[in-house]
């Protein structure tokens, strides 16, 4: 009720009733977790009927967008800042609602940030317009990538790594290379292309003065590294990694968007990758249970493949297939691409026991779910 105005809309941005319940909900001591839940729900409501990006914005922000469009001199911090939150409330849906309609909520603020940087927009706003329509870009370039569109997200992450270099803020422009190669090791063949976009990444973090941006590229490096099978290249990157997760992350401009939790996920690939399963097991176990919130679904059930993928070297494979059937299930309700791809090369691993009736009914999973 209080998400649908008058005119029989849903709304659910800045401004709205539905911002003004949840905000009352905060101060009756509701927790943050349960107005995000509620949020969720509503948003995955709403884009099911076609609505998208437009509830997440209200009827005066949409009428303000539309008059910056037609006259970009009427653009302002107001409507700088509810484009922010727009981005950032599509943002916190992955894992909550599939890749597909992601990309279609991002779509009208993709078109609108390319027009008005292309417009004559005053000079004091450029540079949060920048930031922003870099933000926009790389999510739509990941959801491309997630929906199989490797052309339009190679575009996308072009102009959101020229966004980010307007912004005078390195660290911003390592975000996007960081999530350029995480997206470029799935659709490119062998390394060094992914390499390339992590060493950049890793430059610009280096520059920048977000901690957490340096962890994770420093982290996404020793990925790469292992995977090509530098054991000690892979070693130092992510005991650069730890040293700056662990260090002072009061005032980090990115926030807390990378963990230990995620970090150890990627300690679990180093060791996978450079002959220690056990060990992987134990990072892939400890960082699954960590990733429990709705956003961090996608990186759980990809952690959890790896894990899988460990029990198999372990050679205890019918716990491994015990596994994927969970990383099926969350494959396909969020149609992540990196976590089916990441099924399917484990359920390969399992091959030698494909006379054994649970590997039969993995594969019918695996058909059933994601028709693969």
């Amino acid at each position: 009720m209080y998400a649908r105005g008058s005119d029989g809309r849903t709304s659910l941005g800045a401004g709205s009733d539905f911002a003004e319940l949840l905000d009352a909900l905060g101060q009756l001591g509701e927790s943050e977790q349960r107005r995000q839940e509620l949020r969720t729900l509503l948003v995955r409501t709403t884009t099911s009927t076609g609505s998208g990006l437009l509830a997440l914005l209200s009827p005066s922000t949409q009428h303000a967008l539309s008059a910056a469009l037609a006259d970009p001199a009427l653009l302002d911090e107001e409507l700088l800042a509810a484009m922010r939150t727009a981005v950032s409330d599509v943002n916190r849906q992955v894992g909550s609602i599939p890749f597909v309609r992601l990309q279609l909520m991002l779509a009208p603020l993709v078109e609108s940030c390319r027009q008005l940087l292309h417009a004559d927009v005053p000079a004091p706003l450029l540079a949060d317009l920048q930031a922003i329509a870099a933000q926009t870009y790389t999510l739509a370039g990941r959801a491309a990538f997630e929906t199989r569109d490797d052309d339009a997200s190679r575009a996308l992450y072009a102009q959101a790594t020229a966004a980010a270099g307007n912004t005078g803020l390195p660290w911003q422009r390592a975000v996007v290379h960081i999530s350029h190669a995480l997206v470029t090791l799935y659709s490119a063949p062998g390394l060094e292309q992914a390499r390339l976009l992590a060493d950049a990444a890793v430059r610009d973090a280096q520059a920048g003065q977000s901690p957490t941006v340096r962890a994770r590229a420093h982290a996404l490096q020793a990925e790469i590294a292992a995977r090509s099978g530098a054991a000690k290249h892979a070693k130092a990157a992510l005991d650069l990694a730890w040293y700056d997760i662990t260090s002072d992350r009061d005032g980090d401009p990115a926030g807390q968007s990378f963990s230990p939790a995620h970090l150890h996920g990627f300690e679990g690939v180093t060791s996978l990758y450079t002959g220690d399963p056990a060990q992987a097991h134990d990072y892939f176990a400890h960082a699954a249970q960590a990733l429990n919130t709705p956003r961090e679904r996608v990186q759980q059930a990809i952690v959890t493949t790896d894990q899988a993928l460990a029990r198999i070297r372990l050679n205890d494979p019918q716990a491994a297939a015990q596994l994927l059937h969970e990383c099926i299930d969350a494959a396909a309700s969020t149609s992540g691409r990196v976590a089916a791809i990441r099924v399917r090369r484990a359920r390969s691993g399992l091959r030698p026991w494909r006379r054994e009736n649970w590997f039969a009914e993995l594969d019918d999973h695996l058909i059933d779910s994601l028709g693969a």
